[in-house]
């Protein structure tokens, strides 16, 4: 076995452990070799529960064959395509994805977008573009004035007739 091969070997996922402080994986290595709780490495701030068939490489430090850490773990069957010289996405197998593209563009595609933030969340743009229904369960505050306190008894449906307002400045 030359020293490459006993310091790299590329391999398939067969299983993901990633409930401890560093994942570990179960890989199925070039020619037939199966190597469990080899340590896989992250970029700081990134991590992923790779799917079986997902591909890797793995280092053998020191060529000590029983002890592995994998270095990259892709998918292709998943992977972004043709994005442009610079661009950058984050995807998964369900077709959820944030796609940084050219132009300053961010696009978020998903089924559901969940913000939770414990202070605030503050938008400031020139415009802001929605289609669809906005509910919400709390006041809402237009030009200073509440909208809990501002109300309009009497309004006539289907002609914009209001009476005037009740309470508020």
């Amino acid at each position: 076995m030359s020293l490459l091969t006993r310091l790299l070997a590329r391999g398939t996922v067969v299983l993901a452990q990633s409930a401890s402080k560093l994942q570990t994986l179960q890989m199925r290595l070039t020619a037939g070799e199966v190597n469990d709780d080899m340590e896989h490495f992250e970029p700081y701030g990134f991590t992923s529960n790779p799917l079986a068939g997902a591909e890797g490489i793995a280092t053998f430090l020191g060529g000590d064959r029983s002890h592995a850490v994998v270095l990259v773990v892709a998918d292709r069957r998943y992977r972004l395509q043709s994005l442009a010289a610079g661009e950058v996405a984050i995807y998964t197998d369900e077709g959820d994805r944030i796609h940084f593209k050219r132009g300053r563009v961010i696009d978020i595609e998903t089924g559901t977008l969940n913000i939770r933030a414990s202070t605030a969340v503050n938008i400031d743009t020139p415009t802001l573009t929605q289609s669809g229904q906005i509910v919400s369960k709390g006041d809402q505050v237009a030009g200073g004035i509440s909208q809990i306190q501002h109300l309009h008894p009497g309004v006539q449906p289907g002609n914009g007739q209001t009476g005037a307002p009740v309470g508020g400045p």
